[in-house]
């Protein structure tokens, strides 16, 4: 994955990432809410040799102090400075406990000493720090006094007293915001990253190249008001996914041109993929353009195509393959000049043997020569075998892929399922394709840009005084 590639997943995934940073930013606000607010006091100490005669002891008692700073760094917050504390104080605390609220530093290069003491409360945080100092004072002369002598050759002073904290110093929300909305967004680039490169799913026609040599006859654009309003007709002429349907429409033309009659199976992989809305709308732009076109409900199983233009479903294919009706007396005419139904009529208990039936044949037949495009819409290839049975009856299967949900292995199936039958797949209809950054590329014959006349134009009959 390259540089534009990492650019295309935050882009296409942001969702995830705004996810996980939220979630991560919610967690660290919660542990800060509920952390107990910690003070700390502190007091700085001057260690110093004593009884220098001249500027060359000087010299060597200054060395011989910043030596003994960094020791007494370690001293300070080990147990036996907290131990003197605890029994200074009469502390219920014990030694280690306390020993852990101490802390102590040099700068470099300095004889000055800086003991940190925290606590949940600041005047306790003072009185230990003020504690820990005075104690180590004693310490150290302790430790620095010679046996036989009365004075330590190094003695520790204290130059700053502990003084009450008037702010807390930990927990720091801005700081834990900032940092968590930090690793919110890395750990989201990760995950968005790992998904991607997890995704087969079908995104581009490449994806399709090494699958079928079928084309990819069409992108239609996703429209989040397709689920209420399912149709073209319903929408501007000028919006994009109508808009795609045309340029599938031109795309038939040039699929067996010189044959006058056709007769297209529409099928997908798996349900939920929109082939009934797919083979409705294309219905429609073909009756459009002036066709004769007839749309049969061959998805006796789950039906839709009725339902979405308001047609009896009770009376229709199955109804003539069981010899009950004549086919034109089944035959529903629609509001659309040109598109003629036939519905699936009543659900049968064995679809796939009326399909594979010759009474099939003949209604296909028979409509292929009443017509000039008949359009089947067929069941998923998958999970039963009546597309497969229908397209080997047709010209050929045009397959519905649905962009970043139908898997390469799920496509490949269904292009293995029509071959083994004998039916021809004859295309690939790219279905709720994103809508394309401005300036880049789209899909296949057409993106749905949508090129709608300017409304805010001047009328070009109008001449200027």
């Amino acid at each position: 994955m390259d540089l534009r590639g990492y650019l295309t997943t935050i882009r296409t995934r942001w969702s995830l990432i705004a996810l996980c940073a939220a979630v991560t930013i919610a967690l660290a606000a919660l542990l800060t809410w509920n952390s107990t607010p910690q003070y700390s006091s502190s007091t700085r100490l001057f260690v110093s040799t004593s009884g220098a005669s001249d500027d060359s002891q000087a010299a060597q008692g200054g060395q011989f102090s910043l030596q003994r700073v960094k020791s007494y760094a370690d001293l300070v917050s080990g147990e036996k400075i907290a131990s003197r504390v605890v029994d200074r104080l009469g502390l219920d605390e014990s030694p280690r406990d306390l020993a852990g609220q101490i802390s102590a530093s040099s700068k470099l290069d300095t004889v000055i000493l800086t003991i940190n003491v925290t606590d949940p409360s600041p005047q306790r945080a003072q009185r230990l720090a003020q504690a820990v100092s005075e104690e180590f004072v004693d310490y150290v002369a302790e430790l620095e006094t010679p046996p036989g002598k009365d004075e330590a050759t190094i003695k520790a002073t204290i130059v700053d007293a502990a003084t009450v904290p008037g702010s807390p110093v930990s927990p720091q929300p801005v700081r834990n915001i900032a940092l968590a909305l930090i690793l919110g967004l890395l750990i989201g680039m990760g995950v968005a990253v790992l998904r991607e490169s997890l995704d087969n799913s079908v995104k581009s026609i490449e994806d399709l190249s090494d699958l079928t040599d079928a084309p990819l006859l069409g992108s239609i654009t996703y429209d989040g008001d397709a689920v209420d309003e399912p149709l073209i007709t319903s929408l501007s002429s000028y919006a994009p996914r109508v808009e795609g349907f045309r340029i599938l429409r031109t795309n038939l033309q040039f699929i067996d041109p010189d044959q006058h009659h056709k007769v297209f199976t529409v099928t997908s992989s798996l349900p939920g993929e929109g082939k009934s809305t797919t083979v409705t709308n294309l219905a429609i732009a073909l009756a459009e353009s002036g066709e004769r076109v007839i749309l049969v409900e061959g998805d006796m199983r789950r039906p839709r195509v009725s339902e979405y233009l308001n047609l009896e479903p009770g009376v229709g294919l199955t109804t003539v393959l069981v010899g009950r009706i004549a086919l034109q007396d089944a035959i529903q005419e629609t509001s659309i000049d040109g598109l003629h139904v036939l519905a699936s009529g009543q659900v049968p208990p064995n679809p796939a043997e009326l399909i594979k039936s010759n009474a099939m044949t003949d209604i296909l037949k028979d409509l292929r020569e009443r017509y000039d495009i008949v359009l089947i819409d067929a069941t998923p290839l998958l999970p039963v075998t009546d597309a497969a049975l229908i397209a080997s009856q047709s010209d050929g299967a045009i397959v519905v892929v649905r962009y970043g949900s139908t898997t390469v292995e799920q496509v490949r199936g269904a292009i293995d399922r029509l071959e083994s039958v004998g039916a021809r797949p004859l295309g690939i209809v790219m279905n709720r394709t994103p809508k394309p950054a401005k300036g880049s590329g789209g899909y296949g014959y057409g993106y749905g840009y949508g090129y709608a006349p300017d409304p805010h134009a001047s009328n070009p009959t109008s001449t200027s005084k």
